[in-house]
């Protein structure tokens, strides 16, 4: 049986709703990984840290044996790395 295309968009929304929040723990927790390395003390163009951030998560990828096209998927924002100016 077809589902209506109402139940569809909620189904959407309730998905877009649980990874808004898995991205915010995510981000939270490299956040705080980053805190404790020093990275918050360091004057660095956004940028650069995030092209800093992609090689290192290269070599991880490496060593677990992922694929480089999954690999290269790469968001903007703090679930990215970048840094919160707040």
């Amino acid at each position: 049986m077809k589902k209506p295309s109402s139940r569809i968009r909620a189904e959407i929304a309730k998905l877009q709703e649980q990874l808004k929040v898995a991205e915010t723990r995510e981000a939270e927790r490299i956040g705080r990984m980053a805190l404790k390395a020093g990275l918050g003390e360091i004057e660095i163009d956004d940028s650069d840290l995030v092209a800093a951030l992609e090689e290192i998560a290269g070599r991880f990828r490496k060593a677990s044996g992922r694929s480089k096209s999954a690999a290269t998927q790469v968001t903007s924002g703090p679930a990215a790395g970048q840094a919160d100016p707040a």
